[in-house]
């Protein structure tokens, strides 16, 4: 099957490797500093699912971003040093934290989207509905195809 396609390999993989993700992120990664936002892309994945549902456990926050639990645990410690989030003990299962916003981490929402927005607006310039809508679905599936 993978005769049918004339491509160059090395292209294809540098695109699935992550160097768009990583080239949308360092971008992100400059325009919330532009923006006096001391957050990385990795802690905006983190805020982002918070915004939405406050006082989740660390293994929620790991399946809504695939991050593994010891990475979530280092950005979960650099955010608590940050005061963007607190550790709090669920009260139903004192084995267990649960993750909570601080005050700091919510007066953050209104810019960090904001700065996200543009960023994903510069990111897709002249990229049509169509094409994005097609990239979404090859890249579903190419997930799909080789997860676990």
């Amino acid at each position: 099957m993978i005769e049918q396609f004339n491509f160059d390999i090395r292209l294809i993989f540098a695109i699935l490797n992550g160097k768009v993700s990583a080239a949308i992120n360092r971008k992100l990664y400059r325009n919330f500093r532009q923006g006096g936002l001391e957050i990385s892309p990795e802690q905006w994945t983190v805020l982002i699912f918070l915004w939405e549902k406050d006082g989740v456990t660390q293994q929620e926050l790991c399946n809504a971003t695939f991050k593994d639990k010891p990475s979530m645990t280092r950005l979960i410690d650099n955010m608590e040093r940050q005061h963007l989030v607190v550790r709090i003990s669920d009260k139903k299962d004192r084995r267990t934290n649960l993750i909570h916003l601080t005050k700091t981490g919510k007066e953050l929402e209104e810019s960090a989207r904001l700065i996200a927005n543009r960023t994903l607006m510069e990111a897709l310039q002249g990229v049509t509905v169509e094409e994005l809508s097609v990239s979404q679905e090859v890249l579903r599936k190419i997930f799909f195809n080789t997860k676990d």
